[in-house]
């Protein structure tokens, strides 16, 4: 599973780490060089007995450990599996992911931009969504899977009623003309509503000026925290009250105007360390995410060269 060996395989490499090889290879323009500051600061820190060169040298160098964290990511193996594919020890594994993560999620971060109002790429809206901002991001939330806290006192903290389960959630905020993310609220217990969520991530007051937010239903209100806020019509109260027509063609040309929140959504959840059932005790959760946002903004910076 070496990356010399593993180039040679473009194919297995892409279904492995969810990147092109040249998409790979610009990561690694990025990363390597924190890593080996980061590797610098490690060795020559106050207190470390050993003299600077001194103990046993990495199993693994900068490209393999950056590569067994990003296959960390995209598949979700088991340490001790991860440990047999390259050759280390289940331990090694731990250590290697615990210095390479933070370092993705800080690349991850430096791939966030809020959209320029000076861009001057506006697009024709459809006539039905002429009260909402020309240029927005789009604001959606997605829950994970955690094992159930062994203490009781917390287990209601983190269970979430719409997913039947204890639960992550997490908030993801995209760039309308290009789908690439813009932003990711730390990670909170899945009980949270998406509005509590949204007023304590600050977002709205993070938005360039001319830049609205869009939402779905559980952003119902959004307009009264932002006068560039928008989201669907809400049905009538009332069991036997139709929802009219023109809500209904509104709430259409809404649902296809905030589809690439969906879509990039759906590329963070191929990554199956925020699919499947966590792991790692909520731990580092904020991290995974900003981590895979970035590999996405990655692969979405190739189809959109101009940002």
């Amino acid at each position: 599973m070496r990356y010399q060996y593993l180039r040679r395989y473009r194919l297995v490499f892409t279904k492995l780490t969810g990147l092109r090889l040249e998409e790979f290879e610009g990561l690694l323009d990025d990363v390597l060089p924190r890593l080996g500051e980061a590797e610098i600061a490690r060795l020559s820190r106050p207190g470390r007995q050993r003299a600077l060169g001194g103990g046993r040298s990495s199993e693994l160098d900068g490209r393999d450990q950056v590569l067994l964290t990003v296959i960390w990511l995209r598949q979700y193996p088991t340490h001790e599996v991860l440990g047999y594919l390259f050759g280390v020890s289940d331990s090694t594994v731990s250590r290697v992911i615990g210095r390479v993560l933070p370092l993705l999620e800080q690349a991850g971060r430096d791939t966030m931009r809020m959209p320029d109002p000076g861009r001057k790429r506006r697009r024709g809206l459809d006539e039905l969504l002429r009260d909402t901002p020309e240029l927005a991001v789009i604001v959606d939330s997605f829950e994970q899977r955690v094992q159930r806290p062994q203490d009781p006192s917390e287990r209601d903290d983190w269970y979430s009623y719409k997913k039947r389960g204890h639960t992550l959630k997490s908030q993801v905020a995209v760039d309308e003309d290009t789908g690439q993310i813009v932003d990711v609220a730390p990670s909170v217990s899945g009980r949270m509503h998406d509005m509590k969520l949204l007023k304590q991530s600050g977002l709205l007051d993070r938005l360039p000026p001319g830049v609205g937010c869009l939402g779905d239903l559980g952003f119902q209100g959004i307009r009264d925290l932002h006068p560039l806020g928008a989201c669907p019509r809400k049905k009538p109260w009332g069991k036997h009250n139709p929802r009219p027509p023109e809500d209904v063609a509104y709430n259409r040309a809404f649902s296809q105007r905030r589809i690439l929140v969906e879509n990039s959504i759906g590329r963070l959840r191929r990554y199956q360390s925020l699919a499947q059932t966590d792991r790692q005790h909520r731990q580092d959760h904020t991290a995974r995410v900003v981590a895979v946002a970035g590999l996405v903004n990655c692969q979405l910076a190739k189809r959109f060269p101009m940002i």
